[in-house]
């Protein structure tokens, strides 16, 4: 053994003292855990109660492991991979369960560990499922009712509502009846998936009942929520359209897209009005990295744009703003992975750190589980959508994770109303009647409860209105996964029966959500990533950049076949490394994501991991906890603009001095932590993040201004972010575009060059003048509010830090930018004797 695996194998085993001190009555697996390493941290943790000072250390212990990673960045050691994660071991190996939690069900057996995770040990399948459901009624049982109720929003895609914000604020959703019945329509969607959709029903039906024992033994009473009903399949529908509207769609912001293309040739002419928006769309850029080798392409490049709709400018109703506006926001571009092959790895096996990127929730979104029994003996993140599946995790021998994708799902109709009604609308030509849609009320029982209500047309709700040609029309948002969030749930009943044992039977898993993923599979062998999600074939006259023409000539053609989804396995490179940037070449962004360019923040991630051989569990680790404190724009945009401005003379010694301290930051690893108070409260330690941050919005407004104006900047940065500045995610921002831009006026080599040139209007003395101005008005804002001294200048640490929400665990911590539903680091040694379909 390698001397470095030694090391690890040995802290392995100090880190677990009590491996076989199992409980007399207890029935562990005799399932064996095939992991070199297999670690986990999930920083809300598994006690999921209101915390008083005595539960308060168990609710805050894995949140302080969790942090106590993010200061060590590229240092990371393989004693700090032990300490700052915890075991996620499997079968015989998950055996320092040592509490015995009661539960009244014959064959099942549950036992917690020191972190308080179930392992949930049952004599047939169902009974594993059964107690997967009074675990989460158990564990997780706040939420769980907050969540219910609040999820249907989703499910019936109620326009302007965010089901997540209801949620994380504590809002109260009373669904109609109406609400009901079209949810529970999703049953019909599983059985018309035949006999594996009736198998995904009966474990809804059992983990239902683990659920519903729960509330029967404990009173109907779900932490502070008193007279709870029985839960339902109606609720565990919902749950899945939570997750779908929060991370697993894409699309459906043609609208605001469309008016600023208006308002651009207006300003601009057609044909530089059209240019600019392609531009700044980048459908397609060919720098862009990609995750895989390849190419892929859903369908042919439209002959024409004859089926689409473009906006008048400023035309969208206050309705539809409104709403689009809370579509966006409730979209994350969320989660990151790095998977090494065996040939780079130092355990001659594939490694993989990865994990969803959901927020800091208490009680968590997710919570671990052990799952131990027949067929099954799974470990890692379980949520309320899953009925006794792992979301993300581990079997003995194979793992698998996933990021958002976003492929484009959701189109905007135009509908063209008749009869001089604002609810009448032409489709296949004759004038229809909108469906009214009473949803249920918002707040009830309080004095500022609303009515939650729609009108809906052939295609889907009703988000507002708009004008065309200044005539008033509707517009109708068409999800591809309506109706059927609850078919994600057939993905993971394969992996949890058994039914995947190698990367290619994972793809084929993966392919039958609805949802729009990367999905990531590793065993001892190889590594894999499959691209999933319902993607409509339109016609060839129909741009989906684009609103579309809703009377009935230019409807879906059905969806793209999963061979012509992104996936690749094993590349030659050695890696698959992402964060939410495109995963094959080919791969068009979707309309609401205006930020697939050449800069992504992946790059931060594929700098730190580094092109050579012999990588440890430990540098992977680094790589990812480096990524996660850098300024993104510091790190790949500041030495094309550093150059740019050396060209030229600086208008003043204070900003010749702020240039240079960018420079420096840069060589410093652009950590945005205050890397001197132990505690991470306080400032960012190096000056360099204060004059990005305060020039930033004069930089990004005099490389536009040219071309743009200030009305027009300020249009593209309500849909597109300036910079998504920490604590946010650091996914959104200019820099993207002033890249391509800076890097063309110096003439270096560039692909997929804009039509335009905006920095200067295309003069790069000009350019240069505009950017040094707007850098030593920055300095002369600092030097007012911080004094003349440049090296003194800090920007504020504790306003980044993060806060669990909605507030009930008072615990912050430092600024991280890395998964936060769990963060696994795993690698195999071998496989099961039944996974020999290699």
């Amino acid at each position: 053994m390698p001397r470095k695996l030694a090391t690890l194998a040995t802290l392995l085993v100090a880190a677990l003292p009590l491996l076989f001190a199992v409980p007399a009555g207890a029935v562990p697996s005799t399932a064996r855990d095939y992991a070199i390493i297999a670690r986990d941290i999930v920083p809300s943790g598994e006690y999921g109660g209101l915390p008083d000072p005595s539960t308060l250390p168990e609710a805050e212990r894995q949140a302080k492991m969790y942090d106590a990673l993010t200061p060590l960045f590229n240092h990371v050691t393989q004693a700090d991979v032990i300490s700052d994660f915890k075991p996620e071991p499997v079968g015989s190996a998950a055996s320092d369960a040592t509490t015995v939690d009661p539960v009244p069900h014959p064959g099942l057996t549950i036992l917690r560990d020191s972190f308080d995770v179930p392992h949930i040990y049952g004599t047939t399948r169902d009974d594993v499922t059964w107690g997967a459901g009074w675990m989460v009624a158990e564990d997780r049982g706040l939420l769980l009712q907050q969540a219910r109720y609040d999820s249907r929003v989703a499910a019936i895609d109620a326009p302007g509502v965010d089901a997540l914000g209801l949620v994380s604020s504590l809002q109260s959703f009373t669904p109609s009846a109406l609400t009901e019945r079209e949810i529970a329509k999703q049953t019909r969607s599983l059985t018309s998936a035949g006999a594996k959709g009736r198998a995904v029903l009966h474990d809804i039906d059992v983990y239902l009942q683990g659920i519903n024992a729960y509330l029967a033994a404990h009173n109907h009473t779900l932490g502070a929520f008193k007279d709870v009903a029985d839960f339902t399949r109606t609720d565990i529908y919902a749950f899945n359209a939570l997750k779908d509207q929060f991370v697993g769609e894409g699309g459906g912001d043609e609208a605001v897209r469309a008016e600023f293309l208006s308002a651009l040739q207006r300003k601009l002419g057609v044909r530089r009005g059209w240019q600019v928006w392609n531009d700044l769309r980048e459908p397609n850029d060919p720098e862009a990295p990609a995750s895989v080798p390849g190419h892929v392409q859903f369908q042919a490049p439209p002959r024409s744009t004859s089926g689409n709709v473009v906006l008048d400018a400023g035309s969208l109703s206050t309705g539809a703003n409104q709403a689009l506006a809370a579509a966006r926001a409730a979209r994350g571009h969320a989660s990151n992975a790095l998977l090494v092959s065996g040939a780079r790895s130092a355990t001659h096996h594939p490694i993989m750190v990865a994990g969803p990127q959901i927020g800091y929730f208490y009680p968590g979104l997710t919570m671990e589980m052990d799952l131990e029994g027949p067929g099954i003996s799974q470990v890692g993140a379980m949520s309320a959508p899953f009925p006794g599946y792992i979301f993300i995790g581990r079997s003995q021998d194979a793992a698998w994770s996933l990021t958002s994708a976003g492929l484009d799902q959701i189109d905007t109709y135009v509908e063209t109303l008749c009869g001089h009604s604002v609810h009448r609308y032409m489709f296949d030509g004759r004038c229809r009647t909108m469906q009214f849609f009473d949803a249920g009320t918002l707040g009830a029982g309080t004095n500022k409860a609303r009515k939650i209500s729609f009108y809906r047309t052939v295609h889907g709700p009703v988000v507002g209105y708009a004008r065309v040609h200044g005539r008033l029309v509707a517009l109708a948002r068409k999800r591809a996964s309506y109706g059927q969030d609850v078919r994600d749930q057939l993905f993971y009943h394969d992996l949890a029966h058994g039914l995947v044992h190698n990367v290619r039977q994972f793809f084929r898993a993966a392919a039958q959500t609805p949802q729009t993923f990367n999905s990531f599979y590793m065993d001892d062998k190889d590594i894999g990533v499959f691209t999933s999600g319902l993607v409509p074939i339109r016609p060839a006259n129909v741009d989906p950049s684009l609103p579309v023409d809703g009377r009935g000539h230019e409807e879906w053609r059905g969806y793209v076949s999963s061979r012509n989804h992104p996936q690749g396995i094993n590349p030659p490179n050695g890696e698959i490394v992402n964060w939410n940037n495109r995963p094959q070449a080919g791969y068009e962004a979707p309309d609401d994501n205006w930020s697939l360019g050449a800069l992504q923040r992946v790059d931060l991630l594929l700098r730190n991991l580094g092109h050579g051989g012999n990588v440890t569990p430990e540098h992977v680790v680094s790589a990812m906890n480096a990524a996660a404190t850098q300024d993104v724009r510091e790190i790949t945009f500041e030495p094309v603009l550093s150059k740019l401005l050396h060209g030229g003379r600086a208008p003043s010694a204070r900003a010749a001095q702020m240039l240079a301290l960018l420079d420096a930051w840069y060589r410093h690893g652009a950590s945005r932590l205050d890397r001197t108070d132990p505690s991470g409260f306080g400032k960012i330690t190096d000056p360099g993040a204060a004059v990005m941050d305060t020039a930033w919005p004069l930089l990004t407004n005099a490389w536009a201004a040219p071309v743009l104006g200030r009305s027009l900047s300020n249009e593209l940065a309500s849909f597109v972010s300036r910079f998504d500045l920490p604590p946010g995610g650091q996914y959104t921002g200019w820099h993207i575009y002033m890249d391509k831009d800076l890097r063309t006026l110096l003439r270096e080599r560039v692909q997929g060059k804009f039509a335009v040139r905006y920095c200067g209007g295309g003069n790069l003395t000009r350019c240069r003048a505009e950017l040094w101005a707007a850098m030593d008005a920055a300095g002369a804002q600092l030097a007012r509010a911080q004094g003349p001294n440049p090296g003194a200048w800090r920007s504020d640490a504790t306003r980044e830090r993060i806060s669990f929400v909605p507030g009930l665990l008072p615990l912050t911590m430092r600024y991280t930018n890395r998964p936060s539903g769990i963060q696994q680091v795993l690698s195999f040694g071998g496989h099961s004797p039944q996974d020999t379909a290699r």
